[in-house]
Parts: C-alpha cells; sequence; structure tokens
C-alpha cells in the first residue's frame, strides 16, 4: 500500500486515512485503487466491527486530482470510451462497499468535502463533522456530471429539489445547514473532534455486528423497494439473528438485569 491510504486497525476499528494533505487529500488513480481494495478487504474481515473512514490533516477530500485534469487537456486520449467507462466504475465500487458492507461505516469529516470526496463521504451510514467543515458537489464548476454514487445519496439524505440544487450550483454547504437538512449527523469544535470521533466509534463497534449488517441490508432494501420487499427482506435476517449469540446472550442478560456483551457473531 503506498503513503496516500494510511490504514489502521485498532479494537475492532479499521480507520482508513486519505493522505495528500497537501492537496486537501484529492483523489488520484492509485489512492482510489487502494480505498476499493482495502474496503473490499475490511468488509470481509470478521475481526472489524467498523470502518471509520476520514482525511488527513484539515481537510476531508477536496474530490478528484482537478490539477491532473488540468495537465491532460489537449494529450491524445489512447485509451477507449469503453475502457475508460469500465475503470471509473471499478474504483466507484468504493462508494458501495461504503453503504452496503454488513458493518457500520463512518465517516469523520476534519474540513472540506467536495465533489467525489462528498460522495465518499455521503456514502458512510452515519458522518460527524468538525465546524470548520464544508459540502459542496463541486462538479458543475469544472462542467463535469458527477459520480460516486453522489445523486443517489444527496437524493435520500436531502431530498430531491435540494439535491439538484446542490448539484446545479455547486454552492457551499456549511455545517450548521449540513446538521439542519440532514447532511451530517453530528457536529463538534475541530479540538473535539477526534475525542468525539473515537468515542462515537467505539460505541458503534460495540454494537451487535451482525444484526447491525442485516439492518443495513433491510434500511438499503427499504430505499428503492416496496413495503412487501422490505418484509421479504426483514422476515428471514430476523430469523437469521435470532440464531446468533448476540442474540441469545443479550436475552440471557435481558433476564438477568446487566448489560449485554456484544462480541459480533
Amino acid at each position: 500500500m503506498s503513503q496516500e491510504l494510511l490504514e489502521r486497525i485498532e479494537g475492532g476499528i479499521a480507520t482508513l486515512t486519505m493522505n495528500r494533505p497537501e492537496a486537501r487529500n484529492a483523489m488520484t488513480r492509485v489512492m482510489l485503487i487502494e480505498l476499493e481494495r482495502s474496503l473490499a478487504r475490511l468488509a470481509a474481515d470478521r475481526s472489524v466491527r467498523l470502518v471509520v473512514l476520514t482525511g488527513a490533516g484539515d481537510a476531508f477530500c477536496a474530490g478528484g486530482d482537478v490539477k491532473g485534469f488540468a495537465k491532460s487537456v489537449g494529450e491524445v486520449e489512447t485509451v477507449s470510451f469503453e475502457e475508460r467507462t469500465q475503470g471509473l466504475r471499478m474504483i466507484m465500487e468504493s462508494a458501495r462497499w461504503l453503504h452496503e458492507m454488513p458493518k457500520p461505516t463512518l465517516a469523520v469529516i476534519p474540513g472540506p468535502a467536495a465533489g467525489a470526496g462528498l460522495s465518499l463521504a455521503l456514502a458512510c451510514d452515519m458522518r460527524i463533522a468538525s465546524s470548520n467543515a464544508k459540502f459542496t458537489t463541486a462538479f458543475s464548476k469544472i462542467g463535469l456530471s458527477g459520480d460516486f454514487g453522489g445523486s443517489y445519496f444527496l437524493n435520500y439524505l436531502v431530498g430531491a429539489a435540494k439535491a439538484r440544487e446542490m448539484y446545479f450550483t455547486a454552492q457551499v454547504v456549511q455545517t450548521e445547514e449540513a446538521l439542519r437538512i440532514g447532511l451530517v449527523n453530528r457536529v463538534v469544535g475541530p479540538e473535539q473532534l477526534a475525542q468525539a470521533a473515537q468515542t462515537w466509534a467505539a460505541e458503534l463497534a460495540a454494537l451487535p455486528t451482525v444484526a447491525v449488517g442485516y439492518m443495513k441490508q433491510n434500511l438499503n432494501t427499504a430505499l428503492r423497494g416496496s413495503l412487501g420487499d422490505v418484509l421479504d427482506a426483514e422476515a428471514p435476517n430476523m430469523i437469521r439473528t435470532f440464531e446468533t449469540q448476540d442474540h441469545k446472550g443479550a436475552a440471557l442478560a435481558f433476564v438477568e438485569k446487566r448489560p449485554p456483551q456484544f462480541k459480533g457473531c
């Protein structure tokens, strides 16, 4: 793994840090390939109970490397349209992993999140941001349509009209409004972010991971399916969780009037 993406696993919490602080963690192809591979691996690692995505320094992620885009202007393209599309689609899988992996994902946002960086933050289950953070789709400012699932996530988080406004105008949303419209879950002062994020991450990692994974599946089904689809998903998932050690231990703890201790199995 290069130094553009850092990984740390401690106490069941995997933290992935986009590490180009000199460029506000703008994405490179190397970073994105490593991110997709890391998320796929962590999703399958039963010892990992929570994945945190953050950025080094005072930014979350400025999106794609626009300076790199500018350098390529005028160059003769040697890769076909189909190959370029396939390549982009492959690295965009990172958004799907964050949204669908069977464990919680948390974006810790120390500063600006823009473009595809915003999309990745929105792909996470929850978001905690510094009061210094700000949010913008940014794409219309450079004549692009958007990627990494932002169109999907914004629609259900803030509603169709607000999502269109944010995409068309690339307006900058400050943290106070981001909290009000549901773009983020929590906002704290920059000096409290690290501790607040650590505390929340520990709480999420202590949840019954198997049940949370099925909860995500149910909730994602609800985003695109009918009530019947949700009921069809909930029934087998409920039966599966009845069979977990977490449920059996928690039921016994309830009877014995003591807090449950979940082990993620």
